[in-house]
């Protein structure tokens, strides 16, 4: 979106904050009430992020077991978990520009809502073609954490927004470390699969009820008065006041358009998502394409290789897979002072995570021992976590944050084809070497630092390019 020139808008929006300043009598309470508002909007959503991973990570494990016990076969169990990543694949797209046309409260609120659906049909499944019902609702509407990161998008600074989602990350990624353990132990029970499906669908009721309590009329104005704080707490304005206002009160006006007709809501949503498809974004979800399949493929065939490679059990495999998610949580908490080191460039930082990335899966793709491998997984968490939050800066940077739903949306899709073509890459690559499919991931990670390295001039003031608006 094209801004003014600065001199332009400054005295538009200190006028504007001036009446309001005169309008509330001084305005000292709202200088001190939007940070706080802000801060407990975060934490809040760190908590949606935790219990929702918690939920889903409970029953996930347990699908191919349940879906066994049924009586089907590895190919039809294949069939249903291949499922629900197609509908993630349409969806996607659609649904997150759908939260930027009628606000992200209704859309996160009837995403959480569906999804619950889901699982509690998934805990009534007695036969297969069930279990396939169950899943559709999730497939299309379990976009409950992309959603949430365009929120926390809207509530917080770009500065501030790679330590914000960094530990929205964090607090995710505990939930899905812990969800299994419980899972597990509840799958001893009799009929545990199905109260495990009863406990996930309640998890996600009480994240709706979180949401439906979040004091959205405070974030409301926060978004407004953040303005007048810029610079003076960790979670400021945007750095254009003007394009701030004027996104917060369209945001407000979009609300209403949840009432309005379907096909009206449709066609907005067409016309956002054919902005992004007209826009020169297409490198970074390239990038972003390129670097999800590469470390889809360091872990596609993780312990099969490490078996046949090293000799260990799957029960070693299972024990690194676990101290890596931990790091990955460590690495989300130390973003901050990680993006503070590196000047806020989200592009550098991604540059050099992606590197780093690269090389760490050439050590494990050449390793002679179990240690090289154990030292690769170690730093490999780090990077990864990084660079996952990096693309995301970087996409709504680059995009501009009225668009963010839609951006993330897009982005989500890539990664869905990633995660449908990396399996088939893996198997192709494991046929010569079980070396095969890590050594794929270096040559395509290497290519994603290329297109990085061509581009540099378009990122280099970091934020000077915006969507084209249509």
């Amino acid at each position: 979106f094209r801004r003014a020139p600065r001199a332009l808008r400054r005295p538009r929006a200190a006028a504007r904050m001036e009446e309001e300043e005169e309008d509330e009598g001084g305005g000292g309470r709202r200088g001190t009430a939007s940070p706080a508002a802000s801060a407990r909007f975060v934490r809040c959503l760190y908590a949606v992020g935790f219990l929702d991973l918690f939920g889903v990570s409970m029953v996930v494990p347990l699908m191919n077991l349940h879906i066994k016990s049924l009586g089907a076969s590895h190919t039809v169990a294949g069939i249903i978990g291949s499922l629900y990543g197609v509908m993630q694949l349409f969806s996607s797209t659609f649904v997150g520009c759908w939260s930027d046309v009628v606000g992200r409260r209704y859309s996160l609120l009837a995403c959480i809502l569906l999804s619950a659906l889901g699982y509690f049909l998934l805990g009534n499944s007695t036969t297969v073609f069930l279990v396939a019902i169950s899943r559709v609702p999730v497939g299309i509407f379990k976009h409950t954490l992309s959603i949430s990161k365009a929120l926390l998008s809207d509530l917080v600074s770009e500065r501030d927004r790679p330590l914000v989602m960094g530990r929205f990350n964090a607090a995710s990624s505990v939930g899905f470390i812990l969800g299994p353990v419980v899972g597990g132990y509840l799958a001893e029970f009799k009929g545990g699969f199905y109260q495990t499906s009863f406990i996930c669908a309640s998890i996600f009721l009480l994240n709706g009820g979180l949401v439906q309590m979040l004091p959205w009329s405070e974030e409301n104005t926060s978004n407004r008065d953040h303005c007048q704080d810029k610079g003076t707490n960790s979670f400021s304005a945007k750095s254009n006041p003007d394009l701030h206002l004027k996104s917060a009160t369209s945001r407000a006006v979009t609300n209403s358009s949840f009432f309005q007709s379907p096909w009206i809501q449709v066609a907005t949503v067409l016309k956002k998502i054919k902005g992004i498809a007209c826009s020169d974004l297409w490198d970074v979800f390239l990038v972003r394409f390129l670097m999800s399949v590469a470390i889809l493929l360091y872990y596609s065939n993780f312990t099969l290789a490490l078996e046949e490679r090293f000799g260990v059990k799957p029960l070693f495999a299972g024990y690194l897979t676990s101290y890596s998610s931990a790091l990955g949580v460590l690495a989300g908490c130390l973003l901050g002072p990680i993006t503070r080191l590196y000047g806020h460039n989200t592009y550098r930082l991604l540059l050099h995570s992606s590197t780093f990335t690269c090389m760490l899966i050439l050590l494990y793709a050449s390793a002679l021992s179990i240690w090289m491998v154990i030292l690769s997984s170690t730093f490999l968490a780090f990077s990864t976590t990084i660079g996952r939050t990096c693309i995301i800066d970087l996409e709504l940077t680059v995009g501009g944050n009225e668009a963010s739903g839609t951006l993330l949306g897009v982005g989500q899709s890539v990664t869905s084809v990633g995660r449908i073509i990396a399996p088939l890459l893996s198997g192709i690559a494991q046929e010569f070497s079980p070396c095969g499919p890590p050594s794929l991931a270096v040559g395509l990670a290497l290519v994603a630092i290329v297109i990085m390295n061509a581009n540099k001039q378009k990122y280099h003031s970091h934020g000077s390019v915006k969507l084209k608006s249509q």
